[in-house]
C-alpha cells in the first residue's frame, strides 16, 4: 500500500492596495499656500517705518491706531515710547506701500481728536470711532523723509484746498488768533493762520488764508480791518449796537472790502502784504486817494479823543484823527494838546484831487474867515468817546491858516457839551465867590435885632404913651365940642385927625404882633396863608 504524500497548505498571497486620496489633506496644503501668499503679500506691501513725535500720546494705541487719509488706511501704529529726555513721545507707524508716497518734506501729520475751540469745532466723529493720525501731503515734489514732528493743531490751510495766502501788518493783534474767521460782506471766506511779532519792535505780521474764488476779490487797493469786539455809539441820535458775528465777538475776526477804486484792478498775487486797520471807518477813510493833513490845538480836556476817532462836518464824516499828543508851549508857558487829522476832501468835493495844496489852503482860509473852527464833540455819551467837528462859529475872531510841515493848522474853539460845562463851571465859580455864610450870619443878627426891638419894652412904652395921648386928645375934643359945638369945621377936622391916628396906632400894633411871631417875614415877606 502506497502512502499518500501529505498535503501542504499554502496560504493565499496578500494583495497590496494603494491608499485612497483624501480631500481633507488639501486643507493644510491650501492653508499653507494661503499663509505663504499672505506672508508674501505682507512682505511685498510692507512699507517703510515712519517716526512721528508729539507732545503727548493721548488717544493713541499701539497695534490699533491707524494713519488715514480721506478714510483710506495708510499705516498702523506699531509702538509708542517716550523720548530719552522725556520731553515728548515717539510714535512708530508702519506704512503701506501706498502710504510711502506721502513721505515727503512737504507732508504734515497731526492727531485727529475732538476739538471744541471757539474758532473751530472738529474731530467730533472720533468720539465713537476713536482717534487716528492723518496727513496733509502738501505740494507735489519734495525730498523723501520718514521722520516728522507732528502738529498739535490741525493746519488752517490744506494742500487740496484752493485759495491764496496774504500778510497783514498791524501795531497790535487784537483778540483774534489762529482759526479766527475772515469775512467779506458778512460771509466767512477764510481764516487767520497765525501771526509773527518778529523782534517785538516792529509791526505784527498776520498771515491769513482766503479761499477760492473769493481770493480773486483781494485787489491792490482792498482794505482789511479788525472786526473784533462790539461797536457801540450814537448815529443820528440813535444808539447803534454792531457786531460782525457771534464768532467774531468771541474769537475775533478780520473783514475786507473792495473799494470803488479797486473794482477794475487785477487780483493781488499770493503772499501780498496789506495794512490792517483798527476799524471799518479807518479802512474806508484810507480808500480815498487824497489825504489832507490838518492840525488843531486845544487847551481844554480832550479825554476820550483817541487816534481813529472820526472828524465830522455838519454831522458827516470827512476824516479821522491820526494822533493826539500833549505839548508844552515854552514861549507862553502853557500846555496844549495837538490833534492831527487826516481829512479826505473827496468826501465833499470829488474834484479836489485836482487842487494843488496852495489852492486847498486858500479855500480853507476862506472857510476860516467865515467862522470855520475845529471843536471837540461827543461821539457816545455811554462810552465817553470824543470826536472832532468842523463847524461854523458865529462871530468868531479872525484867524489865519498856517503851515506846519506838510500839515495845515486851523484854529479851534470850545463847543458842544464842553462849552456848556465850561459855562456851568464859570457860573459855579462865581457862585462860590458869594459869601453866603457871611450874609446868613448878618441876616440872623438882623432878625434877632428886629425881634428884640419889636418885642422890647421901648415899643410897648411907646404904644402906652400913644394911648394916653389919644385919651388926652379925646378929652380935649370934648372940651372943644362944648366950646365950638358939634357941627363946626374945627370939630370935624379934629375928629378926622383922631380917627387917622387911632387907625395908625392899630396898624402899628398889628404889625408889631405879626413881626414878633414871624420875624422871617422881614426878608421873605408875608405868605398868603399867614
Amino acid at each position: 500500500m502506497s502512502e499518500t504524500p501529505p498535503t501542504i497548505f499554502t496560504p493565499p498571497s496578500a494583495k497590496l492596495r494603494r491608499p485612497r486620496f483624501q480631500l481633507v489633506w488639501l486643507i493644510p496644503v491650501v492653508a499653507a499656500l494661503i499663509a505663504g501668499y499672505l506672508g508674501y503679500r505682507t512682505i511685498m506691501e510692507r512699507g517703510p517705518l515712519l517716526t512721528l513725535t508729539f507732545n503727548s500720546g493721548d488717544g493713541l494705541t499701539a497695534g490699533q491706531t491707524q494713519l488715514n487719509y480721506k478714510a483710506v488706511a495708510l499705516g498702523t501704529v506699531e509702538s509708542i515710547d517716550l523720548a530719552p529726555d522725556n520731553s515728548h513721545v515717539v510714535v512708530k507707524v508702519r506704512m503701506t506701500n501706498v502710504g510711502s508716497r506721502f513721505l515727503t518734506s512737504h507732508a504734515r501729520f497731526w492727531v485727529v481728536r475732538p476739538r471744541f475751540n471757539v474758532p473751530d469745532v472738529s474731530g467730533i466723529e472720533t468720539i465713537l470711532s476713536g482717534m487716528y493720525i492723518t496727513v496733509d501731503p502738501g505740494q507735489r515734489g519734495g525730498s523723501y523723509q520718514d521722520s516728522f514732528t507732528g502738529l498739535e493743531e490741525p493746519p488752517g490751510v490744506r494742500s487740496d484746498q484752493p485759495g491764496s495766502t496774504y500778510t497783514l501788518t498791524a501795531d497790535r493783534v487784537g483778540s483774534f488768533n489762529s482759526g479766527s474767521p475772515v469775512f467779506y460782506r458778512d460771509v466767512q471766506v477764510g481764516e487767520v493762520l497765525g501771526y509773527d511779532m518778529g523782534d517785538g519792535l516792529g509791526p505784527v505780521k498776520i498771515s491769513i488764508f482766503v479761499k477760492a474764488p473769493f481770493d480773486k476779490l483781494v485787489r491792490l487797493d482792498s482794505r482789511f480791518w479788525n472786526t473784533s469786539g462790539v461797536s457801540l455809539g450814537f448815529n443820528g441820535g440813535v444808539l447803534q449796537f454792531q457786531v460782525q458775528s457771534l464768532q467774531a465777538l468771541v474769537a475775533g475776526g478780520i473783514a475786507f472790502s473792495v473799494p470803488e477804486i479797486a473794482r477794475g484792478q487785477s487780483p493781488s498775487p499770493d503772499n501780498s502784504t496789506f495794512p490792517l486797520y483798527p476799524s471799518q471807518q479807518s479802512a474806508e477813510a484810507a480808500s480815498y486817494s487824497r489825504q489832507l493833513a490838518l492840525v488843531a490845538y486845544f487847551t481844554s480836556d480832550v479825554s476820550g479823543l483817541t487816534p481813529g476817532a472820526p472828524v465830522q462836518a455838519l454831522g458827516i464824516q470827512v476824516g479821522v484823527v491820526s494822533a493826539v499828543t500833549l505839548q508844552l508851549d515854552k514861549v507862553h508857558g502853557i500846555t496844549r494838546v495837538r490833534v492831527d487829522m487826516n481829512v479826505q476832501p473827496q468826501r465833499f468835493d470829488p474834484s479836489s484831487t485836482q487842487y494843488p495844496v496852495k489852492e486847498l489852503k486858500e479855500i480853507l482860509q476862506l472857510l476860516v474867515n467865515n467862522g470855520l473852527r475845529a471843536q471837540l464833540g461827543t461821539a457816545s455819551y455811554i462810552t465817553g468817546q470824543k470826536l472832532i467837528t468842523l463847524d461854523t462859529v458865529p462871530n468868531a475872531p479872525p484867524a489865519n491858516v498856517t503851515a506846519d510841515g506838510k500839515a495845515l493848522v486851523i484854529p479851534s474853539a470850545s463847543g458842544g457839551l464842553d462849552q456848556t460845562l465850561a459855562s456851568v463851571n464859570e457860573i459855579a465859580g462865581k457862585l462860590n465867590k458869594i459869601p453866603f455864610q457871611q450874609i446868613g450870619d448878618n441876616l440872623n443878627k438882623l432878625l434877632v435885632t428886629a425881634n428884640g426891638t419889636l418885642g422890647g419894652p421901648q415899643l410897648k412904652q411907646t404904644f402906652t404913651q400913644l394911648n394916653e395921648t389919644l385919651k388926652t386928645a379925646n378929652d380935649t375934643l370934648k372940651m372943644l365940642n362944648d366950646d365950638f359945638g358939634t357941627d363946626s369945621d374945627f370939630q370935624r377936622g379934629v375928629q378926622g385927625l383922631l380917627q387917622q391916628t387911632t387907625a395908625t396906632a392899630q396898624s402899628a400894633k398889628a404889625l408889631s404882633d405879626y413881626v414878633t411871631k414871624h420875624p422871617q417875614s422881614l426878608l421873605l415877606g408875608r405868605s398868603g396863608g399867614q
